[in-house]
């Protein structure tokens, strides 16, 4: 009896163009749902936009378009990735769609009836430049479980931490770099600290449907644990679900002004997309869900466990309705031996780039199969291990069985089964099989290519040109249709990763839809192949140079680095006018009756001490900043200011345009500086 199986992939945010990380975990997903297919199963494959929150409400604002059009420019330009790559997506649909509303406000009135969402007036963080609400990913500092710095207020990207935006440390906001001030405002909560869905999801999360490492990994955050900075978690919190106006996104039933949280309507979007999809075939979404034996499996990226693991099947549960049965989590794709994307550093892998440079798709998802396995671990996209291999494995050993060996069959018909001796197709076929269905895609591959070996080892064996010199015309036809035979099989085990590639192999060999039963069974002797068309090319230096090719600088007179121009040329007599030393500061306090200003009190190391005033007060607490060193101005003339005589200046970096990258950072030198060290 087949499977009936619902796949989905995390939803892109809707305020950007897909990024290779995106196509990674479509083609993840896409090779297991093809393979699914050739099995016979019945397969649902639905993706859709991120589309609400105040980032999209706030990037249509700045394009002067409705955030609906926002998202729907976004969307039109996700086709082309989605084809260029051979991602088999049923639907495609949109966290705005109707279906998604009603859905995510029918799960909400759900988990009310069932007494699991509160009412709470909570202190929130509000931006006074901007004179609004500021939403998590608009307020930025100090992850307070692992320390590090320029972290959203709602997830710390590093270690996985879920965090109200009040414990950030060094809040800031990231819209106008102000510090932002506490407001209170009526928020509500789903009650995740209910006994009943820590027992549940303790169970839940523990029974299989996570990879061992990653159940390890939410096991911890069950019980109470010690945080780097000395405080204490203690499990499960209730969760804010809810967002003031003014905010993109669904409407909380009976309270005007209030919306879901983004994080609450996004999961439901896979549901909606679904049920938009069902609609469209006239099938009853209900009775699909109602199935027994149905199984709903999400492909996502490590960084968004906590939100699938816990708030997801805790909803789902909650409401009354099927709870997932696997979430498949993967790593991060890093670039050329393991450095983070960047377009400027030419370590950026950029989709269209690619395909525009008419690079072949099943070259990458190839090489992505090679290398992904069942774990979530971070794999590296290599230039010179990606045409070694894609040369090699692909054209030198696979393609190149068909290439050699349909030379040999006379008038293009076979005159032998192929089964091959030390290895017979059908224990390949199973092997592949069973390493698919496990996501151990690179195991499969390896079992492929190590098949290819033989089936080559045993064609240069058998030596059909020399046989045919020979006079044995019939003995070189019958090995040849032996390799061809089993390039078949290797075509079955590749098509889920090489569809486009396993079509024109079908059309060659004249032979029906490859899957893993048919497979199996050998074509017929006599059976008429047709004419041998080149199957695959290789992969050149120069496409991989363009690829990876650095932007061209700009013109050096509209070169602004800091969102500034450089200043003009000075000599080294200029600098040594200046005396730059470092200092300790050992006191440091607000101004009073000034926002911007903090008091510090430096030691330079005269013996006395140097009174400065410095506009950092948006980025620093006066208490942060006692006991550091820094590095300062010593030889500027004092300033008389409103609040005092400044003596000195206290060296800081930031960007000209604080609204485009906040931030002030004053400088700190290495341990070892000492006050009155002169700096050269």
């Amino acid at each position: 009896m087949s499977r009936q199986l619902f796949v989905t992939t995390a939803l892109p945010y809707a305020n950007g163009k897909f990024h290779i990380g995106h196509i990674m975990e479509y083609i993840q997903a896409d090779i297991w749902v093809r393979f699914q297919r050739m099995q016979g199963n019945q397969v649902n494959f639905v993706g859709a936009d991120d589309a609400h929150g105040a980032p999209i409400m706030i990037a249509a604002e700045k394009a002067g378009v409705t955030p609906q059009q926002f998202v729907a420019n976004i969307a039109a330009g996700r086709k082309e990735y989605l084809d260029g790559f051979h991602i088999s997506f049923d639907n495609w649909s949109s966290t705005d769609s109707p279906e998604n509303h009603e859905l995510a406000r029918q799960i909400y009135r759900d988990l009310k009836a069932n007494d699991l969402i509160d009412v709470k007036t909570i202190e929130q963080f509000f931006d006074p430049e901007k004179n609004m609400f500021l939403p998590d990913r608009y307020i930025k500092g100090t992850c307070p479980k692992c320390g590090t710095a320029d972290q959203y207020g709602d997830n710390c990207e590093n270690c996985g931490a879920v965090y109200a935006p009040t414990d950030l440390i060094k809040p800031y906001s990231a819209l106008s770099g102000a510090t932002p001030v506490l407001k209170s405002s009526e928020h509500f909560f789903f009650k995740l600290s209910d006994q009943r869905c820590v027992d549940f999801l303790q169970s839940w999360t523990q029974d299989g449907k996570l990879q061992p490492e990653v159940a390890n990994k939410v096991k911890e955050w069950f019980s109470v644990r010690t945080n780097p900075d000395g405080s204490k978690s203690e499990g499960l919190g209730d969760w804010d679900i809810s967002r003031d106006a003014p905010y993109f996104g669904i409407e909380i039933p009976d309270a005007p002004g209030k919306y879901f949280y983004v994080w609450l309507d996004a999961p439901v979007g896979y549901l909606a997309s679904l049920k938009n999809l069902l609609e469209k075939r006239n099938e009853n979404f209900d009775a699909y869900m109602a199935q027994e034996g149905l199984e709903q499996h999400h492909f996502i990226g490590k960084d968004i466990v906590t939100f699938h693991t816990l708030f997801w099947p805790a909803m789902l549960k909650f409401s009354g309705r099927k709870t997932p049965d696997k979430i498949h989590v993967h790593g991060f794709l890093t670039v050329n031996n393991g450095e983070k994307m960047s377009k400027s550093r030419g370590t950026g892998l950029d989709p269209l780039k690619y395909l525009s440079l008419g690079m072949n798709p099943e070259w990458l998802r190839y090489y992505l199969a090679a290398k992904l396995n069942a774990k979530n671990e971070d794999i590296d996209f290599n230039a010179d291990d990606f045409m070694l291999r894609v040369n090699s494995d692909l054209v030198g050993k696979f393609v190149n069985i068909a290439s050699r060996a349909a030379k040999f069959l006379p008038h293009g018909k076979l005159v032998a089964s192929g089964e091959a001796p030390d290895m017979r197709s059908t224990d390949l076929l199973r092997l592949v099989a069973d390493h698919f269905d496990q996501r151990e895609y690179a195991k499969a591959m390896r079992e492929v290519m190590t098949f290819a070996d033989n089936v080559n080892s045993l064609f240069d064996a058998a030596a059909p040109w020399k046989l045919v010199k020979e006079g044995h015309v019939e003995l070189a036809a019958e090995k040849s249709s032996e390799a061809i035979q089993r390039f078949r099989v290797m075509a079955a085990c590749l098509k889920p990763v090489m569809p486009g590639v396993a079509t024109a192999i079908e059309q060659f060999l004249q032979c029906d839809a490859l899957n893993f039963t048919n497979a199996a069974i050998p074509l017929t002797v006599g059976h008429q192949v047709g004419d041998y068309q080149h199957l695959m090319q290789r992969v050149t230096p120069e496409q991989l140079d363009a690829l990876f090719e650095l932007p061209a600088a700009p013109e050096p007179e509209k070169l602004t680095p800091g969102g500034e121009e450089l200043a003009p040329t000075i000599s080294i007599d200029d600098f040594t006018k200046i005396d730059l030393r470092i200092a300790k500061i050992v006191n440091c306090e607000t101004v009073e009756g000034s926002v911007k200003l903090l008091r510090l009190t430096l030691d330079v190391g005269e013996g006395k001490t140097r009174n400065v005033f410095s506009g950092i007060a948006s980025a620093y607490k006066p208490e942060d900043l006692i006991g550091k060193h820094t590095v300062m101005v010593a030889n500027l003339a004092p300033r008389k200011m409103k609040f005092g005589i400044s003596e000195g200046m206290v060296l800081a970096a930031s960007h000209s345009d604080e609204k485009l990258q906040p931030g002030i950072y004053v400088l700190e030198p290495l341990p070892g500086a000492m006050p009155g060290m002169r700096v050269k």
